[in-house]
């Protein structure tokens, strides 16, 4: 796709290896369902909002061309790097929240001060304390 169109990037539903040009090596991005409707659920879910119109499809998807740095420019990758697309998804989230209480959709108030933390403690955490006791040596002959 890039060779034909003598294009400097290029994203596809599906992973591809990076990739050298005139002595450049690019990383495609992987562009689909990803980055926009999981950070639009998750932004609808967190501020309750009362439907989904258009507007909030349309704030994600500026919210995350401001998240494209200039590295992944350079690299040909018009998305962020996948790897990290939990938090793209959570400042995505943030950005449609916004949107949503400009457009009187939120039912959450008062509306969280800090948008950010708040979609951050609503995020499922795989992280669990350990279910096993602490084990401590214990000398028999001391109690004898």
């Amino acid at each position: 796709a890039v060779v034909s169109t003598q294009s400097t990037g290029f994203a596809s539903g599906s992973p591809f290896p990076k990739y050298e040009q005139n002595g450049v090596v690019f990383e495609p991005g992987q562009g689909n369902n990803a980055y926009i409707f999981p950070a639009v659920a998750l932004g609808v879910m967190c501020c309750g909002s009362v439907s989904i119109p258009d507007e909030l499809f349309l704030q994600a998807a500026e919210a995350l061309s401001h998240l494209v740095s200039e590295k992944d420019l350079e690299v040909g990758r018009v998305y962020p790097r996948l790897s990290d697309i939990q938090a793209t998804s959570v400042k995505i989230a943030v950005s449609v929240i916004e949107r949503a209480y400009e457009l009187n959709l939120a039912t959450v108030f008062p509306k969280p001060a800090n948008l950010e933390q708040f979609v951050l403690d609503q995020l499922y955490d795989t992280e669990y304390p350990t279910f096993i006791p602490d084990t401590y040596e214990y000398d028999i002959s001391s109690h004898q």
